[in-house]
């Protein structure tokens, strides 16, 4: 699976990496330079970052859904007694 960015978003990254290197290396880097980086960074670390993202909306997922009795649990056999409580309310 490869990951793409939309042409907004790739512009958008390519300046940062431009800037980046810039501030913190004093080195220019062009478009071009930018845009191989980039997709260095796609094709090699971002399925890291994409493969934890889902593991860890897997672990969330699984955890709410271990927990959904204790939302939504309804007590059962309770006629008998509401009964009994209107009854003593009266």
């Amino acid at each position: 699976m490869s990951i793409e960015l939309n042409d907004e978003t790739n512009q958008s990254s390519r300046q940062s990496i431009q800037q980046f290197f810039e501030q913190e290396f004093d080195l220019s880097v062009g478009n071009l330079g930018a845009k191989n980086i980039l997709n260095f960074f796609l094709q090699e670390i971002a399925p890291c970052v994409y493969n934890q993202s889902v593991a860890d909306a897997q672990n969330r997922i699984s955890t709410q859904v271990m927990e959904v009795d204790a939302y939504i649990y309804q007590e059962e056999f309770t006629y008998w007694q509401n009964k009994k409580n209107k009854t003593l309310k009266k």
